[in-house]
């Protein structure tokens, strides 16, 4: 191991920062602590301390943060768990969203705006298809054949179910074969960015160039951060942007992405559930906004419904809210629920995060899994598990037709379902256990399911909607809790979007539980919400003012040691002074808000005036209340390395400064260490999945 240096603060017990005198000091390099109470300082020797003269901390807004690099389009990519899908608006024509041409293919009753979440690989492992061609296409495989071939679906879960996610996670295809998890993503990715450039260039009648373009994708605001760092990653690999341009990808939380998208409302493009009906016009006194729609109807026309139209003023929904008046978007989508509480700042109409995002694997695909679970209670465990490896893609075939089928289900539905069983499970069951699919429900006690002569499995409606009870009720007890927060109190709307919020099942829990607390509200094309307003966004990263940290940040520091405070295992003595080692110095705290763009300040010098290789430790934990580095759950989660060698050595101060910036408050953190003698800077993202 190298011995570089690493800064730590010393001295400072004073709760605001602001007004403390203390100081920077460095010392040997450090690695992660592993267990509590190992002490990097002391078990690699520590060398000599000096400090620099007191430090302050700056908490203001990087001038350069509006200052956005130009670009001729924004595509937001919606990478979903169940369906995918992008979207454009031109910077010039910033009112007008594109959203992508039709797929070819899809399913009877189901709409195609996007395609499933479905890749194809060949028995080679390269790419083949995405969406309803790499669907359709393994279901017309030979099923022998298909056994070779690598089919994924809804593995976008995995990057929020995996604790310990890092770039070499592995997920498994239909047939049981591992593929990087890191490839899969790229290879989706990179299929969005080709068929985005390609309708971009047909469209402009030249070649569209990626430079040209500000990509964002969008992802759940409740997933850990190195989940949002494995998108960046997989989005390098896909060509999409470059770590020397990063700032050419915007990642976008989508509840926010929903949240922009709900302020531009009219009243025609909505439901109020509270009104029990949708609202198809205008107002009255709207004739402003009814002429504008008047005249801009042949814009819609002429692209086939696929454009939309954003006035650029506030909509009459926005035109209700008063400063300080707070709403929650609950972001329901296929694999996870996201809530959000946002304020309304005017009078631009700028959005304040008021509580951090919450959430769960609360999504359509909880329904999906009731289903496998009721095939199993009928037809065995072991069998539905065999079927899924030896008939992949008859397994797929299965979960189609109940798709189309969940979307049937309604509270006041009184006729049955049908869902069609593939002939390969009929056949397949009757070698696996000797009898018929028949005698198997007979013998199962499930007497809401019947089987029908046609080969279908008949459910009655309160079998299906029994299905959706479990995923419902997690989803309005995770709303009951938030609702129980101060900050959520006087909450006057509810943004029910995202797929799942079609759901008329769900739509009808939500009003029943909430609609005496809040109007409850549902965008038309409500599963188009995220990926409007994730073009929005890319337009003007800057509309969402204040977020709130979703985990503590800070630097290992030295302290002064303090008899009867610190534990004596933490004690280092040098040179006669007596110092704490380990202590966690916050930068700033889970859940506080954040103001974009906002710096954190501070100054380092290297032990020795002769090292050129400066190493400076970040360290993150989900708990506030966080003493040491060696604590439970705290993180290495970034190295500041600014290597000085080959820098002037003249006019260098015998204690040269080194100061560090963090910048908060946008949905990526950032980092900067600069040698003020020589003006050297590096900069880093906090790294979440190399640690």
């Amino acid at each position: 191991m190298e011995s570089v240096g690493v800064y730590r603060f010393c001295g400072c017990t004073a709760k605001n920062k602001m007004k403390c005198d203390s100081r920077w000091e460095m010392t040997a390099s450090e690695t992660a602590p592993t267990s509590a109470y190992s002490s990097p300082a002391r078990s690699l020797g520590d060398t000599g301390i000096t400090p620099l003269s007191p430090s302050h901390i700056v908490n203001d807004a990087d001038p350069n943060v509006s200052e956005q690099q130009t670009f001729l389009v924004v595509v937001a990519i919606d990478f979903g768990t169940t369906s995918s899908g992008y979207a454009y608006s031109f910077t010039k024509e910033p009112e007008c969203i594109h959203v992508m041409r039709r797929w070819e293919g899809g399913d009877p009753g189901v709409s195609n705006q996007k395609t499933p979440t479905t890749i194809l690989l060949t028995p080679e492992r390269k790419f083949h298809s995405f969406g309803y061609a790499a669907r359709d296409f393994y279901h017309d495989l030979d099923p022998n054949e298909a056994k070779q071939w690598l089919y994924l679906e809804k593995f976008k879960m995995k990057l929020h179910t995996t604790g310990d996610l890092t770039m070499d996670t592995d997920l498994t295809a239909a047939n049981g074969k591992k593929v990087k998890a890191l490839e899969i993503f790229a290879y989706a990715l990179q299929y969005f960015k080709e068929q985005a450039l390609k309708e971009l260039s047909d469209q402009a009648g030249s070649e569209f160039e990626n430079s040209d373009v500000r990509w964002v994708i969008t992802v759940p605001a409740i997933w850990k951060q190195p989940a949002k760092q494995f998108m960046r990653q997989a989005a390098y690999q896909a060509g999409l942007a470059s770590p020397e341009n990063s700032e050419q990808l915007i990642i976008a939380l989508e509840p926010e992405a929903a949240s922009i998208y709900c302020r531009k409302l009219r009243l025609h493009q909505m439901t109020d559930l509270s009104s029990k009906a949708a609202v198809n016009g205008y107002s009255s006194s709207d004739t402003v906004g009814a002429g504008l729609a008047r005249s801009k109807e042949h814009i819609r026309r002429n692209r086939q419904s696929r454009t939309f139209l954003v006035e650029n003023v506030i909509g009459e929904i926005w035109s209700e809210l008063e400063e300080g008046d707070k709403y929650v978007v609950v972001d329901s989508g296929g694999g996870t629920v996201d809530l959000t509480v946002h304020q309304i700042r005017l009078p631009e109409g700028h959005l304040k995060e008021l509580y951090k995002a919450t959430g769960g694997p609360y999504g359509s695909l909880g329904v999906d899994y009731e289903f496998e679970k009721l095939l199993c209670k009928i037809f065995g465990e072991d069998f539905i598990e065999q079927f899924k490896i030896k008939r992949p893609a008859a397994w797929v075939d299965l979960m189609i037709a109940f798709e189309s089928r969940k979307r049937a289900a309604a509270p006041d539905r009184t006729n049955p379902l049908n869902i069609t069983l593939p002939f390969s499970f009929i056949d397949y069951y009757k070698k696996f256990r000797g009898h018929s699919v028949e005698h198997a429900l007979r013998k199962s006690n499930v007497d809401f399911v019947k089987w029908s002569s046609q080969g279908m499995l008949r459910m009655s409606p309160d079998a299906m909607n029994a299905l959706f009870k479990p995923t419902i009720d997690s989803i309005i007890e995770h709303l009951r809790d938030l609702f129980q927060k101060p900050e959520v109190s006087t909450v006057k709307f509810l943004f029910l979007v995202g797929g799942f919020a079609e759901a008329p099942l769900l739509q009808q829990a939500v009003q029943a539980a909430f609609g005496d607390k809040c109007r409850v509200i549902i965008p038309q094309d409500v599963g188009l919400t995220i990926l409007k307003g994730a073009v929005l966004f890319g337009l003007d990263p800057a509309v969402i003012k204040v977020r709130r940290s979703p985990l503590t940040y800070g630097v290992g520091v030295l302290n002064r040691y303090v008899e009867g405070k610190h534990p004596p295992e933490k004690l280092l003595v040098k040179d006669g002074t007596r110092w704490c080692t380990d202590v966690f110095d916050k930068f700033i705290s889970a859940d506080q808000s954040v103001a974009l763009g906002e710096l954190v300040k501070r100054s380092y010098t290297p032990a020795k005036p002769s090292q050129l290789v400066i190493v400076i430790n970040i360290y993150s934990s989900e708990l506030d209340d966080v003493s040491f580095i060696t604590d439970p759950g705290v993180k290495k989660c970034g190295t500041l390395r600014l290597d000085l060698t080959g820098a002037s050595s003249t006019n260098v101060p015998a204690r040269r400064e080194i100061q560090t910036l963090m910048q908060f408050g946008d949905t990526e953190i950032k980092a900067t260490a600069i040698d003020i003698a020589t003006s050297k800077s590096v900069k880093v993202g906090i790294d979440f999945l190399n640690y």
